[in-house]
């Protein structure tokens, strides 16, 4: 039988936390090539390649991010032992790293999330960057899961999945005012003001599609990217914005915002990006399933439905 040797785990643990063998040996002080042997005694152990050598350079392997996610759990299991000991309470807590794109709704986030947003044993971490800086840390195995507007493609090399997770009407929202006239769509664009997504979004691309084609171009007040931004000025400005509804809900209800027109042949769509993994997080496929089995029936099926 093959036990765990903690000290191996603690010096991988600094190897993973300083990027390098030099600079972890620096810090253990210990000689790197002792500190080399005692990474291959815990490879060999576990039966897996922990980092992967590229170019003189240390990444984690898939493995490698597993463990160490276990070496930090169990290191922060030896305080809480110690808080214990003391009549202090500790608690196992499961560690969830999610990147969202920051054109995404926070009030969709909010849902998503509200399942493990009060459990004393799940810890969320979210970051926030554009699409391509989140699939490099996907890649890299330091998030669990991506939040995304858009799937991706999936090759041989990323095998990413991308499960559709939710659809919200496109609409256009104005500030509440006397004597509101019904809005002609897309004709009172000729001379009505409006704030728009930046051209990355998808809904950006295919409302100029839909104005191209009428002939239209419209008079732009703003171009924004951030949708938390996109709804304050929605609530400040007399243009009217095109905004996915669920971004406004809270300004619709209590009605500072109208709405001014439903756009039917657009549809904002929310996407769950995950890589295939031997070890998945189980909390992501626990959000993933109960956010799939709330998709109307018409919905259109996943890009993959492979479990996370």
């Amino acid at each position: 039988m093959s036990f765990l040797n903690y000290h191996h785990l603690r010096y991988f643990r600094a190897i993973a936390n300083e990027g390098s063998l030099t600079r972890a040996a620096q810090h253990l002080k210990i000689s790197q090539s002792a500190l080399s042997v005692q990474l291959r005694q815990l490879e060999n152990s576990l039966g897996q390649s922990l980092f992967a050598r590229e170019h003189k350079s240390l990444s984690l392997t898939e493995a490698g991010r597993i463990t160490l996610d276990y070496a930090e759990a169990i290191f922060r299991t030896g305080e809480e032992l110690t808080d214990t000991i003391r009549n202090q309470i500790g608690k196992k807590r499961t560690l969830l790293r999610v990147g969202a794109v920051t054109t995404l709704s926070r009030n969709f986030q909010l849902s998503f999330f509200r399942p493990v947003m009060n459990r004393d044993d799940v810890e969320l971490v979210i970051n926030s960057g554009n699409l391509r800086d989140l699939l490099a840390q996907l890649k890299a195995h330091t998030i669990d899961m991506l939040l995304s507007n858009m799937p991706v493609r999936r090759d041989a090399e990323t095998g990413w999945h991308s499960h559709l997770l939710d659809e919200q009407a496109v609409v256009l929202v104005g500030r509440k005012v006397r004597n509101l006239k019904p809005f002609r769509f897309p004709e009172d664009l000729r001379s009505t003001p409006v704030i728009l997504p930046s051209l990355e979004s998808n809904i950006r691309a295919s409302f100029d599609v839909i104005l191209d084609q009428a002939g239209i171009r419209p008079i732009i007040a703003a171009e924004i990217d951030d949708m938390a931004m996109l709804r304050l000025f929605a609530r400040e400005s007399d243009a009217v914005t095109l905004v996915p509804a669920v971004v406004v809900k809270d300004e619709l209800a209590t009605g500072l915002l109208v709405e001014r027109h439903r756009i039917s042949q657009i549809k904002e769509t929310f996407f769950a990006i995950t890589p295939s993994r031997r070890f998945s997080n189980k909390l992501v496929q626990e959000l993933v399933r109960k956010q799939k089995a709330n998709l109307p029936e018409s919905a259109p099926k996943p890009t993959s439905t492979k479990k996370p």
